[in-house]
């Protein structure tokens, strides 16, 4: 075999040269991979999403334990759910994701608000906001002619409007603090029109601070669910003196969102009631 002359260098063979261009390639991909593995697709969001990504992630009660009542909510990707599990650890009420925009239902709808009726406990359905795609009005009807209405039985709660961070772009979906304000009102007062209750809003205070200027105009006739992973549910939005219920933790037993109602059933049962 000639040796190889001084300076020269001997051709590298095809398969090297194919190897070493994958590992370069290997090295970008993973990046780009994770990247497009973060974009959730439209209608999975669901309750507290946001609160993961912007606001922490683990929290334990310490506060009112013994004059409040614990819930669950949940959403499709979890399945079908244990209720009477959860009944036996003491659920006494649950929340169900029914509708996002005007583009998705819940396919799990039926089991999970059925189911949670069934076992005994009181139950209502929530509905995730996507201001920038539809009218707050429109988004109501949708979610009030696809799970999100109310009945005076004594164990169906009031609909929730779910309004925190944009799990699909800027947090603010777009709105000034007053666009964000009037979509609000317009799903609120749409919401009343239809079903005679005024909704819940769930949020948390860092998105609403940011997203609507702190607006205080509708803790006089909507309860308040603040949404806050940690020992207490913090500073509260502008306008609500107290919450009504308080998302606590996403990592709770059987189902990961735990809840606390802010006083004993009987509240519960009041506001069912109206």
């Amino acid at each position: 075999m000639p040796v190889p002359r001084p300076g020269f260098l001997r051709p590298r063979p095809l398969a090297v040269l194919l190897t070493a261009l994958l590992s370069a390639l290997a090295l970008s991909v993973p990046l780009t991979s994770a990247r497009a593995a973060t974009a959730p697709g439209r209608g999975t969001a669901y309750m507290g999403m946001g609160v993961l990504a912007h606001d922490g992630r683990a929290g334990t009660p310490t506060t009112g334990d013994a004059t409040q009542t614990e819930g669950v909510d949940v959403a499709g990707y979890q399945g079908n759910v244990a209720w009477s599990t959860l009944w036996g650890s003491g659920v006494r009420w649950a929340y169900t994701k029914a509708t996002e925009g005007t583009y998705y239902t819940n396919p799990y709808f039926a089991q999970q608000y059925n189911g949670s009726y069934n076992v005994g406990m009181i139950r209502g359905a929530y509905h995730f906001a996507t201001p920038d795609t539809t009218s707050g009005a429109t988004q109501a009807n949708y979610f009030v002619d696809h799970g999100g209405g109310w009945s005076r039985d004594g164990r169906t709660l009031p609909g929730v409007l779910d309004i925190e961070w944009n799990p699909y772009g800027a947090a603010c979906y777009g709105k000034t603090a007053s666009g964000m304000v009037n979509w609000i009102a317009d799903f609120l007062n749409t919401y009343k029109a239809r079903t005679g209750r005024d909704a819940v809003i769930y949020t948390a205070t860092n998105w609403w601070t940011q997203c609507t200027g702190d607006y205080g105009g509708f803790a006089v006739n909507n309860p308040l669910w603040i949404a806050r992973y940690a020992t207490d549910p913090g500073t509260l939005p502008a306008g609500w003196g107290y919450y009504t219920m308080w998302q606590y933790t996403s990592s709770g037993p059987t189902v990961g969102d735990h809840d606390k109602f802010n006083g004993a059933l009987d509240r519960v049962q009041a506001l069912a009631n109206g």
